[in-house]
């Protein structure tokens, strides 16, 4: 695990950002509650309010459990928090899939990545050189 509070900039921000922690941990499902608890911890510290606070881990809860059960080995989780805008990445070694929202009965499969469009402002998908990585921002005040 890394954590840091330096102003350089990572490669999967846009630009340099006031807090930043990293966290990686095996792609099993087991972990995924490591990393919600790591996000509610560490932003409380941030001072990140709580009504935001609890959207991040919820997102973060499914970012990772996709990442855990998509994954194959590692999944990394960065979180970052600039002015006005708390930037959640999730990567794994999966490969990034678009699945039609209608092309599966609701009741069948979760709705975690319905859930994380619905509570961040922007959400995209990326596949990378050594996987997928998922990127969702949400709107903080400022902390």
């Amino acid at each position: 695990m890394f954590v840091t509070d330096s102003t350089i900039a990572s490669s999967l921000l846009p630009r340099p950002c006031r807090h930043q922690a990293l966290l990686t941990l095996p792609a099993q499902e087991t972990h995924v509650s490591a990393a919600r608890h790591f996000t509610a911890d560490l932003l409380e510290c941030w001072s990140v309010p709580e009504n935001e606070r609890d959207s991040a881990v919820l997102i973060v809860d499914e970012l990772t459990a996709n990442a855990a059960r998509y994954g194959h080995e590692c999944m990394t989780l960065l979180l970052a928090l600039d002015r006005h805008t708390l930037h959640i990445v999730v990567s794994d070694s999966g490969t990034a899939l678009e699945h039609p929202h209608d092309a599966v009965a609701p009741d069948e499969h979760g709705r975690g990545t319905g859930i994380v469009e619905y509570l961040a402002q922007s959400t995209e998908v990326h596949q990378t050189p050594g996987g997928r990585e998922v990127r969702a921002c949400l709107q903080c005040p400022a902390a």
